[in-house]
């Protein structure tokens, strides 16, 4: 039996080449029609004729009301694909709204109510569409980390954030990269005071707004307000929240988690690195599985396990090596690995 640590992706996952993976594996037809008859309620176009659409559209599937609602769905339709024959899950993680999806697949919330929590939040996002995000590399193409660059661009957002005009944080440290939140104008200085890197960063994200910072308090209300604490309950398997936690099956407190939840997970910086490196460390998996939709994270994976030494690696290339030797990382989005686990 192979263990796993299983990732759950976060916005920005569903674009053009993954129209229709819900059509294409989404296991349980009658889950999904459960999940439109939510969308249907709120007045929303469902997932399946979004999914189903004959061409994808920038304008559309990436607006926060869509985009959750589909990434999630297409997480959780690939965690039902799970093999556990052969794999044996032992923990849960996610990036950034992928804590939504975990929250679902560690047992948390319920399917249906996991759902809820996804399109919510994500709505209550786009209806508010605080800020905005833009990522930039601070280790070079060859994943060797740079510990003293990262602290000088951490320093440069830390005093641009400080100037009376500007907003600007650290929204997700995210493996090699880090993903920085704020308003026009900190971001716009930020881009400014750095040199451009590999002809592409800094890179805006669109459709995104100012995750994980204080500028999401406003929508962090309106959530606790419309989830109520009683949707969550004891976890199945250990959850690793995005501050490195772990969330324990029978030992977690469910009013805390729904205050994590809907409060420091939406307006604190995610650490998506750290909970990467508490999961290797504390549970040793034969194999990290990446849930889809997409196939963007892996590198992100990559990147945050190398700073920990996880099994001796210090470079891309020591990834690649032990990646061919051994199929350490599995990314469900992607047809010649899928096939590992599902």
């Amino acid at each position: 039996m192979t263990t796993a640590v299983v990732i759950c992706p976060g916005r920005g996952t569903y674009n053009a080449p993954e129209l229709g993976y819900l059509g294409q594996h989404f296991p349980d037809a009658a889950l999904l029609a459960a999940f439109d008859a939510q969308r249907e309620a709120a007045g929303q176009e469902t997932l399946s004729a979004l999914d189903g659409a004959g061409r994808f559209s920038m304008a559309k599937h990436t607006r926060g009301d869509n985009a959750s609602g589909l990434i999630f769905a297409a997480s959780y339709g690939d965690f039902l694909c799970i093999d556990r024959e052969r794999i044996e899950v032992v923990a849960v993680t996610g990036n950034s709204m992928g804590w939504y999806s975990a929250l679902a697949c560690g047992g948390a919330l319920s399917a249906a109510d996991g759902f809820k929590v996804a399109n919510t939040m994500g709505t209550l996002m786009q209806e508010a569409l605080i800020g905005g995000q833009l990522i930039h590399p601070w280790m070079d193409d060859d994943w060797v980390p740079k510990p003293q660059r990262k602290a000088e661009l951490l320093d440069l957002v830390a005093r641009i954030g400080a100037s009376a005009e500007c907003e600007l944080h650290l929204s997700i440290d995210l493996g090699g990269m880090l993903v920085l939140a704020g308003n026009a104008a900190g971001l716009a200085a930020f881009e400014s005071a750095v040199e451009p890197v590999q002809g592409r960063f800094p890179m805006r994200l669109g459709n995104h707004a100012a995750f994980h910072t204080p500028l999401q308090e406003p929508v962090a209300a309106k959530g606790r307000a419309s989830l109520p604490a009683d949707l969550f309950g004891q976890p199945d398997l250990p959850m690793i929240d995005g501050r490195g936690a772990i969330w324990w099956p029978g030992a977690s407190d469910t009013e805390a988690l729904h205050d994590y939840t809907l409060g420091h997970q939406v307006t604190q910086p995610y650490d998506f690195t750290r909970a990467l490196a508490v999961a290797a460390r504390e549970f040793a998996p034969d194999l990290f599985v990446i849930l889809g939709p997409g196939t963007t994270l892996g590198g992100a994976v990559a990147q945050s396990l190398i700073p920990a030494n996880w099994r001796g690696m210090a470079s891309k290339q020591d990834f690649r090596a032990r990646q061919d030797a051994e199929s350490i990382l599995a990314a469900m989005g992607m047809a010649d690995q899928r096939g590992l686990v599902a």
